[in-house]
């Protein structure tokens, strides 16, 4: 029997680019299955809509200053709070009212709900009275959906 012996030569660059190569081969096929990969569905169906979406206003009443406490809504995300109609002579009788406001659509913004909200001693029944309505605003934008 004869054998033939046959001799294989690569250069070691060679060997070496080709093992990046195939490293980067089997990562970029891994992210493309995390990628394109079907996402788990907590449920069937479409999710259920806690808003209409839309812009709601409520009316307040300060010693005669009518003003209006705006709360914009999409389909499950309180957007923004704010006072439409205030005038310079309401804010020089109220000063707390914008800055209680502020920070109660800051915190209300970020949790997504008026449930457990501080405010400061100081700026107690303000906060109060812009609670009320800015849940009032909510429960009309949640009795439309």
């Amino acid at each position: 029997m004869s054998s033939k012996t046959k001799i294989f030569v690569m250069k070691k660059k060679d060997v070496i680019y080709t093992g990046i190569f195939a490293v980067f081969a089997i990562v970029f096929i891994i992210l493309l299955v995390i990628m394109f990969r079907p996402a788990a569905r907590k449920d069937s169906g479409r999710t259920k809509s806690l808003y209409t979406p839309g812009v709601y206003t409520t009316q307040l009443t300060l010693n005669n200053n009518a003003m209006n406490l705006e709360v914009r809504v999409d389909e499950s995300h309180i957007n923004s709070i704010g006072l439409v109609y205030l005038s310079e002579s309401a804010a020089a009788m109220f000063p707390l009212m914008q800055p209680t406001l502020d920070n109660l659509e800051a915190q209300i913004c970020e949790s997504q709900s008026t449930k457990d909200v501080y405010y400061e001693a100081s700026s107690q029944y303000t906060s109060q009275m812009l609670l009320e309505a800015i849940n009032h605003a909510l429960e009309t934008a949640a009795s439309k959906a």
